[in-house]
C-alpha cells in the first residue's frame, strides 16, 4: 500500500511538473510563432498593396527602410532590401500572367509558377508554403489574383532553434526534477509508512495476544457448561460471542497480512476456472434453499499465477456476500473470462435495497456498512470485502462495485492471467 502511494505521488509530482512546463514553454513558442506570421503577413501586406513591390520610397531612403506594423506605424527594425520574396499574378482561368522573382535568388520563374499554381488550388487567402508565407487576393477590376510569397526562412529558423533548445531543457528539467521527486518522496511518504507499518503490527500482535483469552474463555464455557448444561441460553451467548469475536481476529489478521503483498502469497500456477467452479457449487445448494436463482457461466482453462488458498478466500467472500444480501426470488450469477492479459471474474446479485453511488465508494473499507445502524442481519463485520480488495491487490490485480440495474450489483475481479 505505501508503495502504491508512492508511486501514485511520484507520478502526480512528474505530471503536475509536466502540465506546468508544457504550458509555459508551448506559450512561448507559440507566442514566437504568431510573431512571426504576424511580421510575414506585415510586410506581405505593404507588398500586396503595391501591386508586389515594395514602394520605391522604401527601397532607396534609408530612414523609411522599416516595416509598417498593422497599425500603421514604422518601428520594426526590418530593411526592405533584406526582404526576400517573390509574386505571380494570374487570370481567372489559372494562366500565368506574369512573374516577379528578381527580389530573390532561390526560386525561379518555373518553381514561383508552381507554388503559385498550389495555392490557387488550395482556395485560401494566406498560408505557407515551406518557409514562404503567402498572400492570395483578387483584383476587382480584371478579376486576375495577385499573389506574393515572402521568405520567412530566417524568423523560422530562430523559432524552430529556440523550440528545439526550450524542449531538450524541460526534458532535462523533466529529468532532474523527477529525481528530486523520486528522493524528496521517500522521506516524505517515510512517517506515514512507519504509522502505517506500527498499525499493521499492532493489529496483529493484538490479534494474537486476543487468541490466547478467547482459548480460555472457551476452555471455560465448557467447564460451565458441564455443570449448568449446554441449553443455557448464557452458555449459547458467550460460545457465540467468542465465536465472532475469534472470527473478527482472524479476518484482521489476514487483512494485514494481505495487505503486505505478494512477499505473504505462495505463488503457483492456478486453475481458476476448477478452482471457481468448485466453490460455486459449494453454494448453489444454499442460494437454493434461501429461494435464490443461481447461475454460473465460467469458461474453462483460465488459469491464473497466485496464492490457491487466498484466491479461494477471495471467491468465498464474494459467493458469500451475493447469498447473504439476495433476497428471496433475485438472482445469483458468476462468472470468468479471460479478457486479453486478465481474467475477468464477475459475482452478480439482486440487493434488498438500492445502493446508492456514495455507499459504491466505500464498500471495500474497513467495517463500512451500507446499513447506517451497523446492525446486520446477516451477520459479518463488515471486513470481508477490505480482505478480498487486499487479496486482489496482493495479486497485482484489481476489484471493483457497479450497479448494473436498480437494486443490482456486480463485483468484478481481474487478476493477471497465466500465459
Amino acid at each position: 500500500m505505501i508503495k502504491r502511494l508512492r508511486k501514485r505521488f511520484i507520478l502526480s509530482a512528474i505530471l503536475s511538473v509536466f502540465v506546468v512546463l508544457f504550458l509555459i514553454i508551448g506559450g512561448i513558442n507559440l507566442f514566437n510563432y504568431m510573431e512571426v506570421v504576424k511580421e510575414g503577413d506585415n510586410v506581405l501586406n505593404i507588398l500586396m498593396d503595391n501591386g508586389g513591390v515594395f514602394p520605391e520610397h522604401m527601397m532607396h531612403d534609408p530612414v523609411e527602410r522599416r516595416m509598417p506594423r498593422g497599425d500603421g506605424r514604422i518601428n520594426s527594425p526590418e530593411i526592405a532590401f533584406e526582404s526576400r520574396y517573390f509574386s505571380v499574378r494570374i487570370d481567372k482561368s489559372g494562366s500565368v500572367l506574369s512573374t516577379t522573382t528578381e527580389r530573390i535568388s532561390a526560386v525561379d520563374k518555373a518553381t514561383a509558377e508552381e507554388y503559385a499554381g498550389k495555392v490557387n488550388s488550395s482556395g485560401k487567402e494566406r498560408g505557407f508554403i515551406g518557409d514562404y508565407r503567402y498572400y492570395s487576393r483578387q483584383d476587382p477590376a480584371d478579376q486576375s489574383r495577385l499573389i506574393v510569397f515572402y521568405d520567412c526562412g530566417r524568423s523560422l529558423g530562430n523559432f524552430r532553434s529556440f523550440l528545439l533548445i526550450s524542449v531538450i531543457i524541460s526534458a532535462g528539467a523533466m529529468i532532474l526534477v523527477s529525481i528530486i521527486i523520486f528522493i524528496v518522496s521517500g522521506r516524505m511518504i517515510k512517517p506515514v509508512a512507519e504509522s502505517y507499518e506500527k498499525q499493521k503490527r499492532f493489529i496483529t500482535d493484538a490479534g494474537h495476544e486476543i487468541k490466547t483469552p478467547l482459548a480460555i474463555i472457551n476452555a471455560d464455557t465448557d467447564v460451565l457448561s458441564m455443570d449448568i448444561g449446554e441449553d443455557n441460553e448464557w452458555v449459547t451467548d458467550i460460545r457465540k460471542q467468542t465465536k465472532r469475536l475469534t472470527e473478527l481476529t482472524n479476518d484482521l489478521i489476514l487483512l494485514s497480512k494481505m495487505e503486505e503483498g505478494a512477499s505473504m502469497l505462495t505463488v503457483t500456477d492456478v486453475d481458476l476456472s476448477s478452482v471457481l467452479v468448485e466453490q460455486a457449487e459449494s453454494y448453489k445448494a444454499r442460494a437454493v434453499t434461501c429461494g435464490v436463482d443461481y447461475q454460473s457461466s465460467i469458461d474453462g482453462n483460465v488459469h491464473v499465477r497466485g496464492d490457491r488458498k487466498a484466491i479461494e478466500g477471495l471467491i468465498n467472500i464474494l459467493l458469500d456476500n451475493a447469498v447473504k444480501y439476495c433476497p428471496q426470488g433475485g438472482v445469483i450469477s458468476v462468472g470468468l473470462a479471460k479478457s486479453g492479459r486478465g481474467a475477468v471474474m464477475t459475482v452478480t446479485n439482486d440487493t434488498k435495497e438500492d445502493i446508492s453511488e456514495e455507499d459504491l465508494k466505500h464498500l471495500f473499507d474497513r467495517f463500512y456498512r451500507t446499513d447506517r445502524s451497523r446492525n446486520s442481519e446477516t451477520g459479518g463485520h463488515g471486513i470481508g470485502l477490505s480482505i478480498a480488495g487486499a487479496i486482489t491487490e496482493a495479486h497485482g490485480g484489481r476489484i471493483t462495485a457497479a450497479k448494473k440495474a436498480s437494486n443490482q450489483i456486480t463485483f468484478t475481479a481481474i487478476l493477471p492471467a497465466s500465459a
